[in-house]
């Protein structure tokens, strides 16, 4: 979120910025009402001054013993006129402060320009992606056969998109979180538990509301979200802080659960495990100075592609186009993994760097050794989202005979076995 000078200012290089995300903005609004809560203000500085210049004159008469009706009248209409305009301005300052929440960040000038994913940057890949001297069943059939995935029962118990792990299968994704925790934990960040459910000034200030809050389960009578991701706690972890510059970058993990409707997604990617509503994720988020944040982005990159590279699965990192970003993010890497069954590349970690953009809206500053106050820079990423990369082990350790070899590094987290079948 942009202060109002600097969108008055540099209104062009926002105009672009939306149009670059494929972002309709109503910039004519904005304009005829900016020139009103200016014309107001200009018209509420001449009526007070005509207000004190009556206040003095009525003072003056008083010590005299006097008293003007008139005056004392006009007064007093004056008093009401500016009180009303007053709530007017509160309310057009009001609007123009949704509207500004409405703008969405500034690409980083590495940013490719283009309207789709179709447009993004493959910028490096790991692994092999061998030919199998079998067909590779996808991921909701071997899950199923082998007695792991619960999909009928899922959708029994809540509806279509919320499944059931059991067995073999619940003791894998408690594996992979585990793994991945004590990896990150390992390498550097704090672990937070946070809460699943946050407040709606929680939610504004990683840029989720009011844009997406359609896409997200709300309890209505506590006007609290389920979270779409722990980047939501985790950044409100320092909301209204100011944070010593010593003490930065802070690096947390965090294990959520995660919920999102995903209004109008209806009819993609339906089978299986590739679209959820509910769904289990490890995130890493990052507090910055501004003038390393960049170099934090790429180690952020780096530790999600070790996840992925200890589990042994082929993937790629690609740079998105600024029409593929979120609405919050400067830059964004995905990785994607490979999946045989479905034959896809499923993105499991979104990594990216929102500058100061998150830090304006959630008002997290940090204190220079000069006493300064600057906002941070904040980043996160997906350090990974565990439906996808369960689809990835299944299909790409996938035996002949319909078992799946279990990556040697979460052996230890599963009490030495090493298949499942």
């Amino acid at each position: 979120m942009f202060q109002i000078k600097f969108v008055r200012e540099n209104q062009k290089l926002l105009e672009k910025a939306a149009r670059s995300k494929n972002i309709n903005v109503d910039w004519d609004y904005f304009n005829q009402t900016e020139t009103k809560r200016r014309e107001l203000i200009q018209e509420l500085e001449k009526e007070k001054k005509q207000h004190k210049e009556l206040s003095l004159k009525l003072a003056a008469l008083k010590q005299e013993g006097k008293t003007d009706n008139q005056l004392l009248m006009q007064a007093k209409n004056l008093s009401e006129k500016i009180g009303q305009q007053e709530d007017l301005l509160s309310e057009i300052e009001e609007e123009i402060d949704r509207f500004i929440a409405s703008i969405p960040n500034i690409p980083h000038p590495d940013v490719p320009v283009g309207a789709n994913s179709g447009e993004n940057v493959i910028v490096r890949s790991y692994g092999e992606i061998k030919e199998a001297s079998f067909e590779i069943m996808p991921h909701y059939e071997i899950g199923v056969r082998t007695g792991i995935l619960q999909l009928e029962r899922g959708a029994k118990m809540t509806g279509s998109f919320f499944p059931v792990f059991s067995g073999k299968g619940a003791r894998l994704v408690r594996a992979l979180i585990n793994f991945m925790l004590d990896m990150h934990i390992q390498n550097g960040f704090f672990e937070i538990w946070p809460p699943s459910l946050v407040n709606r000034k929680s939610m504004f200030g990683t840029g989720q509301l009011p844009r997406l809050e359609q896409d997200m389960y709300r309890l209505k009578d506590e006007d609290l979200f389920l979270i779409p991701t722990a980047e939501v706690p985790v950044t409100n972890y320092h909301r209204e802080e100011i944070i010593p510059e010593d003490l930065l970058p802070l690096r947390y993990c965090a294990y959520t659960p995660c919920f999102r409707r995903e209004a109008g997604a209806y009819g993609k990617d339906t089978r299986g495990l590739i679209r959820l509503h509910q769904f289990d994720k490890v995130e890493l988020v990052i507090f910055s100075k501004p003038e390393t944040s960049y170099d934090e982005h790429e180690f952020l990159v780096r530790e999600a592609e070790k996840v992925l590279q200890l589990l042994g699965l082929p993937y790629r990192v690609v740079l998105l186009c600024t029409g593929d970003m979120s609405f919050a993010a400067s830059k964004c890497y995905d990785l994607e993994v490979w999946s045989p069954g479905v034959k896809k590349w499923l993105e499991v970690s979104s990594c990216s760097n929102f500058e100061a953009f998150q830090a304006r809206r959630a008002q997290i500053r940090y204190r220079t050794k000069s006493g300064k106050t600057e906002f941070v820079h904040t980043l996160n990423g997906s350090g990974i989202a565990l439906p996808r990369t369960i689809i990835a082990i299944l299909e790409n350790f996938q035996t002949e005979k319909g078992s799946i070899i279990i990556p040697e590094v979460l052996r230890p987290y599963m009490g030495g076995m090493s298949e499942i079948s």
